[in-house]
This record gives C-alpha cells, sequence and structure tokens, in this order.
C-alpha cells in the first residue's frame, strides 16, 4: 500500500538543488587515498590507526564540510570495518559522499552502546549516492532479541539514521542485514530515498526498512526492499509524502501506524487524524487473509482515503478481506478485496 501525497513542488526544488550544485566541480576527499584507510575489513575506518591519530571517515567529513564549495567524500570499492560514526553539519557547502565500497558493522551486538551505528546531523544541501553497502551484521542480534529482552533491544543500532537533514538526496544504496530498523528519518525536510535495496531474512526481528517521523517532504521511490517487519513505517508528524514504485516483500508491508501510544506523540492520544491518502497501483500477495486494513481514530476519523486499482491475493486458501473502522475510502478501478469487506474485531491490530 503507497501513500501518495502531492509533493511535487518540494521534488522539484530538489532536483533543480543537485542540478545546480552539479555544475560546480566538487573537492574529492578520498578516505584512501588522502585519509589512509584500509580496506581490509579489519581496520576500523572510523578509529586512529597505530601509527598515526587519525580517523579517515570522520576526519573526511570534517574538511569535505568545512569547504567553501561543493565537497565529495569517497569511499572506494572494497571492505570496511567501521564501529560507528556521527556525522555533523552544518557544512558550508553542498556535500556528497560517494560509497563505492561495503562497509560493516560489528557483528558482536555488545560492541553498541546505544542505537547509532552512521548518523548524519543537522545536514543541509547533502546527497549520498555510489553503489555501496551498509552491512549491519545483524545475524547475532536475530537471535537474541525477543520481546522478553528489551533492554537488549534498546541497545542495538539501526544502519543509517538522518536526523534534522534537509534538502538530501540518498540514491543507489544498499542497506543490508541491519540489526535493527535499516535507514530511520527523524526531523528531516525533502529528503528523496531513491533505487535502494533493503535486504535482510524474513525472520529477522525489529527490522523495518525505512523508518519516518517528524518529517515533511519524504520521497521513496523505485527501491526493493526485504524485511522482516514493516517496509516502510510511518509514525506521528509526519506530512507531505510520496511512496511510489515499491517492491515489498517479504515483510508487513506499509504502515502507517502505532499512532497514539505514547503521550508526547503529535497530536495526543486518541486525537490521531490521517487524512488525504492516496493508494494507487497495488499489486501483491499478502500472508494474511486481511491484507488492508483501515484502522482510524473514533474521534478523528479518516479522511479523503482513496483506494485505486488494487489486486492483492492471499497466498493460502482463504480469500483476500479489507478491514476498516471510521473510514470512507472513495474507490476506483479494480478493487481486490472489496474495500471494507471484512468484519472488524472488537480489539482490532495491524497484523492480526
Amino acid at each position: 500500500m503507497a501513500p501518495h501525497l502531492n509533493i511535487v513542488p518540494s521534488m522539484f526544488v530538489l532536483l533543480l538543488l543537485f542540478i545546480s550544485a552539479s555544475k560546480v566541480q566538487s573537492d574529492a576527499f578520498d578516505v584512501v587515498a588522502k585519509f589512509g584507510a584500509k580496506a581490509d575489513g579489519k581496520t576500523d575506518l572510523s578509529k586512529a590507526s597505530s601509527i598515526a591519530l587519525n580517523f579517515p571517515f570522520l576526519d573526511a567529513w570534517k574538511e569535505a564540510c568545512a569547504s567553501v564549495t561543493p565537497s565529495t567524500v569517497v569511499i572506494p570499492k572494497g571492505t570496511y570495518l567501521l564501529s560507528k560514526v556521527n556525522l555533523e553539519g552544518p557544512c558550508k557547502a553542498p556535500i556528497e559522499i560517494n560509497v563505492q565500497g561495503t562497509i560493516q558493522a560489528p557483528d558482536d551486538p555488545s560492541a553498541f552502546k546505544d542505537p547509532n551505528w552512521v548518523r548524519f546531523y543537522s545536514v543541509e544541501n547533502f546527497k549520498m549516492f555510489g553503489g555501496g553497502i551498509f552491512d549491519g551484521q545483524g545475524s547475532i542480534a536475530y537471535e537474541k532479541n525477543t520481546c522478553e529482552n528489551r533492554e537488549f533491544r534498546s541497545k542495538l543500532p539501526v544502519n543509517i539514521r538522518f536526523d534534522f537533514v534537509s534538502n538530501a538526496l540518498i540514491q543507489d544504496i544498499t542497506s543490508k542485514d541491519s540489526k535493527l530498523f535499516h535507514i530511520n528519518v527523524f526531523a528531516c525536510k525533502n529528503i528523496t530515498l531513491e533505487r535502494l535495496k533493503i535486504e535482510v531474512p524474513d525472520e529477522s526481528p525489529n527490522t523495518d526498512g525505512i523508518h519516518m517521523g517528524k518529517s515533511e517532504g519524504v520521497n521513496i521511490i523505485a527501491s526493493d526492499i526485504k524485511t522482516g517487519d514493516d517496509c516502510i513505517s510511518i509514525r506521528d508528524g509526519t506530512k507531505n509524502m510520496v511512496i511510489k514504485e515499491i517492491t515489498c516483500g517479504p515483510g508487513h508491508g506499509i504502515s502507517i501506524g502505532s499512532l497514539g501510544k505514547f503521550q508526547n506523540e503529535e497530536p495526543e492520544e486518541s486525537k490521531v487524524k490521517l487524512s488525504n491518502i492516496s493508494f494507487k497501483n497495488i499489486r501483491g500477495t499478502s500472508a494474511l487473509p486481511e491484507a488492508i486494513k483501515f484502522i482510524c481514530s473514533g474521534s478523528s476519523p479518516c479522511q479523503n482515503v482513496e483506494l485505486a486499482d488494487i489486486d492483492i491475493k492471499h497466498n493460502g486458501a482463504e480469500p483476500v478481506t479489507s478491514q476498516c473502522l471510521n473510514v470512507k475510502p472513495i474507490t476506483s478501478g479494480k478493487l481486490n478485496p472489496i474495500p471494507c469487506s471484512g468484519p472488524v474485531p472488537k480489539t482490532p491490530s495491524a497484523t492480526a
């Protein structure tokens, strides 16, 4: 299911931004050639070596960020170990990261004391591209991540965090085997994620593909997401977003939900309102008979929800159904399942 809102103006601004920036030759900061990083899968890209007090990735970022002309941090092909890194702005000019290699996290979850591995904070006019891979090496974490082990889960890192990032384009990047969520978008504005690959075993818990909240102008385009939880999860404060041309599966689909659970959400509990959402041109299969669920607030019903040309089949023997509560969707085209065709349980949930 794909929420589709009109965000053409912000996408156009973002496109103009990178067209204009590309006309200016950017300075290159190569983590290997200039900063001594080693693509051996053992030498930490974020720590000083025994022979020099340089921190290759962070030093390259700091120099590029301080440049008054557009700059590019280059991570060449090869395999790099990275314990963790926090890449902060604001920068003095547009900045890019060209990731060509594979960056691997420590496989031992105990190496992390907080839920951060690669974090971008307060960066504007940013682009990351190059076909590279962020490998969270999460197999050990999956075995220990249970509902009873909440303290363990609280320290598991997200592969890539974008916090307070604006006017950004993330393109042709793979996130693999994250220990928790793959990509987290928080308090961002005008950020496009395009042609991404997210890969994780289907039995891996809490490995949402792209998770977002309190962000505006988020565009997720032409991406392939295979995960053990929600392909895309949308939390409170998210406005004006487009999700299109997404392949989701395995995974729990696209969830606009888990809202109204915490007191500090926008707005407060039982007042969550969803409006102006379109689900169009969706094809696929569902692991459960209940393929579509619209469970809206009784005090703030969903408004202007549009369904058009949807064909979802159950991969079991039962026919697919659609559950609706406090919503009357606008429909057009071929629709399978029939909208609002299934009964709603007294205590409806997102997954059962």
